[in-house]
């Protein structure tokens, strides 16, 4: 009887980056223009929140300029596809992977077009601009933030993260820089448990000596072959 395997797989800025999302750092250890710690940390929300907020608010509206790629599409494919046990964790916060067709996903780091309200913790789909003091719809509170986790915050889904990983036959590190934790461990974790691992990456990431097998190459082209290799099967 075959056995299929359990995937496990994490994306990065990388495989967004091929549709036009700038990565997390640019030139200078900046982001889109701005020093990190001005725009994604509480300390920043609290010093600043117009900055903070305008600065989410033209990140989702930038997500109407850009669409999936063929990486995010041949992971949506595998989804659709693969019988055993699969889960997509994504540090991304945009929504090409929705976009593309992917379901068994996870959001570790949020999504730009869901709100949080930091009064009774409840999340809500988001749109259009969300102005600092704007109201949540479930208790009124002027508390709405973007649902980013921002560093010094615990990232989202954790134990199901963790329990998955413990499941894996395969762990694949997609377009990742391997210098953020605790994603960056992910690949020990899996190793630990027994699972094989597998780098997908333009360059070799921080952590790549960790990983069994490492392919480097553009997304769009290393994912598409990977996925139809696992079809092939």
């Amino acid at each position: 009887m075959t056995v299929i395997p359990n995937i496990v797989i994490l994306t990065g800025a990388g495989i967004s980056a091929e549709s036009g999302i700038a990565t997390f750092r640019g030139p200078g250890g900046l982001w889109e223009g701005h020093r990190v710690e001005d725009v994604c940390t509480p300390e920043a929300l609290a010093a600043d929140p117009n900055l903070v907020h305008l600065f989410y608010d033209r990140r989702r509206a930038a997500l109407a300029d850009v669409v999936p790629n063929a990486a995010h599409a041949a992971l949506a494919r595998l989804d659709r596809a693969w019988s055993g046990e699969l889960l997509i964790v994504t540090q991304n916060v945009d929504d090409l992977h929705e976009r593309a067709g992917a379901v068994r996903l996870l959001h570790m780091h949020g999504a730009l077009k869901q709100a949080l309200c930091a009064g009774c913790g409840e999340r809500f789909d988001w749109q259009g601009d969300l102005p600092p003091g704007t109201a949540c719809p479930a208790c009124a509170t002027r508390a709405l933030r973007p649902d980013i986790v921002f560093f010094g915050e615990i990232p989202y889904h954790m134990d199901r993260i963790e329990a998955a990983l413990a499941e894996a036959d395969l762990f694949v590190s997609i377009g990742t820089s391997g210098a953020v934790y605790p994603a960056a461990g992910f690949v020990r974790m899996a190793r630990e448990y027994g699972g094989a691992t597998l780098e997908l990456n333009l360059d070799r990431s921080e952590g790549s000596g960790w990983f069994d097998e490492s392919r480097l190459g553009p997304a769009g082209q290393l994912v598409p072959e990977w996925v139809e290799q696992m079809l092939s099967r």
